[in-house]
C-alpha cells in the first residue's frame, strides 16, 4: 500500500490530539451504519494505530486490524496488550501485494485509507472477496479536493464514481454522504469528509 515507509517512521508519534478527534468523528460515523452486528466480525482496514476499530470494538463480536506498517501494527497490539483485549488482534498485510484467501469478515471499514492506495479497484475487489455474503465495507474519506496536488496521495474523492467503480465489482446497496467539513484537516487545506456504506 502507498506511503507505508512514510507511516513506519510515525507510528510511535501517531496519535495526536487533531487524529484522535478525526478518528473519532470517523467512527461515530461508521456507528451509524452498523445494525445488530455484536455477534458479526468485522475488519479495521488500513488500521493505523487502531483509533478507529477501537472506538468500536465493543459494537462487534471480533475485530482484525490490518494494516501494512509493521510499526502501526506493533503500536495496536501493545494497546491490545495493555488493556487484555481478547476479542482483537494485528496482523500485518499488504493487499495490493498479497492475498489471504482464508480471511473473512461480516463488516470492513477503511477511514482515510483509500486516498493512500494506487490501485483503487484492485484493492476493492479484494475487500469484495473478503466479506462474506451480505457483509458490509464502510468507507470514510475526503471529497475530492481539487486544490490538493499531490503525488503522494489521492486528492480525495468523487462519491458518484466511486459508486460505478465499486457498482462495477459487484457492491449493491451503495449510499453516501457528506458528513463533515474541517479546517485543514487534508494536507493543511479545509476539506469535507463523506462516509459511504456498500453491501456484498
Amino acid at each position: 500500500m502507498g506511503n507505508t515507509d512514510k507511516f513506519e517512521m510515525i507510528a510511535n508519534i501517531y496519535d495526536t490530539p487533531e487524529r484522535i478527534q478525526i478518528a473519532k468523528v470517523a467512527s461515530d460515523a461508521i456507528r451509524e451504519y452498523l445494525v445488530d452486528v455484536y455477534n458479526k466480525n468485522a475488519i479495521d482496514f488500513g488500521c493505523g494505530t487502531g483509533l478507529i476499530g477501537m472506538d468500536l470494538l465493543n459494537n462487534f463480536n471480533s475485530m482484525l486490524f490490518l494494516d501494512t506498517s509493521q510499526n502501526m501494527i506493533n503500536q495496536i497490539k501493545q494497546k491490545i496488550s495493555n488493556s487484555n483485549i481478547q476479542n482483537a488482534a494485528a496482523l500485518c498485510f499488504d493487499f495490493e501485494k498479497d492475498s489471504l484467501w482464508d480471511l473473512h469478515a461480516d463488516y470492513i471499514f477503511m477511514a482515510q485509507v483509500l486516498l493512500h492506495i494506487n490501485d483503487v479497484e484492485l484493492v476493492l475487489s479484494k475487500l469484495y472477496d473478503v466479506l462474506n455474503a451480505g457483509g458490509h465495507l464502510l468507507i470514510v474519506d475526503f471529497n475530492k479536493n481539487k486544490e490538493i496536488v499531490s503525488d503522494m496521495v489521492h486528492n480525495g474523492f468523487d462519491q458518484v464514481k466511486l459508486t460505478v467503480i465499486m457498482t462495477k465489482i459487484g457492491f449493491r446497496y451503495i449510499q453516501s454522504k457528506t458528513f463533515y467539513s474541517g479546517s485543514k484537516i487534508f494536507m493543511g487545506h479545509d476539506a469535507s469528509m463523506f462516509i459511504l456504506d456498500s453491501q456484498k
